[in-house]
């Protein structure tokens, strides 16, 4: 099986919720799951994993609020991510990587930042582009927290958008490629019901594949 590093746990966003919501994963892949990254994380042992699902914000966990990037400190960080990308590695960014504010180094890597979202609502989840992430999903409504993220890379291929009535028309999901490796976006994810839902689930599915070259 391929091997696939799960990044997970912080303050807002708990490691059980992923933990239980790639459950489904685990027959496809070898799942390793990192909560407390800063000292785990080398250059080296990443470059082991064909695909990193970063679902965390830069916070160390859930129990310490701290910044899991520091400067001189950090072995993996947003440089080290790129790296990683552009040598042939995937990299796969859910709700909670996607939390990092305008400017900073996170930002600079996955081509995003933060800018909110209203209290949880029901969102519409809408497939916008014919690609291969989203073969097979079919639109769906889910309740969850609905992000708002200023979209700033330049060669982002949106494929799918999220709408509510309180968060209004928002990106939802989108790839970019990185010389020799491949990186996408998802912004929901907030609930276990959420990665629990079958269109979740296969848009999940077909993100992984495709962050590996498995459709080419």
């Amino acid at each position: 099986m391929i091997d696939v590093l799960v990044l997970c746990d912080d303050q807002w966003h708990s490691a059980e919720v992923i933990e239980l919501g790639i459950a489904p994963l685990r027959s496809k892949y070898n799942l390793t799951l990192v909560r407390s990254a800063k000292d785990i994380l080398t250059p080296e042992w990443i470059a082991k994993y064909p695909l990193i699902m970063n679902c965390k914000m830069n916070q160390l966990n859930a129990s310490n609020p701290n910044p899991w990037f520091d400067e001189n400190v950090t072995e993996v960080g947003p440089k080290e991510f790129e790296e990683y990308v552009r040598s042939g590695g995937g990299f796969l960014s859910v709700h909670a990587g996607n939390t990092s504010r305008s400017r900073e180094a996170y930002t600079n890597f996955i081509g995003n930042y933060f800018v909110g979202h209203p209290p949880r609502c029901r969102v519409q989840v809408k497939m916008t582009s014919d690609h291969p992430i989203t073969n097979g999903v079919e639109d769906f409504e889910i309740r969850d927290e609905h992000y708002n993220i200023c979209v700033t890379a330049q060669d982002a291929h949106i494929f799918c958008r999220t709408s509510s009535e309180t968060g209004g028309d928002q990106v939802g999901g989108y790839t970019r490629t990185l010389e020799k490796g491949r990186m996408c976006v998802l912004t929901p994810g907030h609930i276990l019901s959420v990665w629990e839902h079958e269109n979740f689930q296969k848009l999940l599915n077909n993100a992984i594949e495709w962050c590996l070259g498995m459709d080419s």
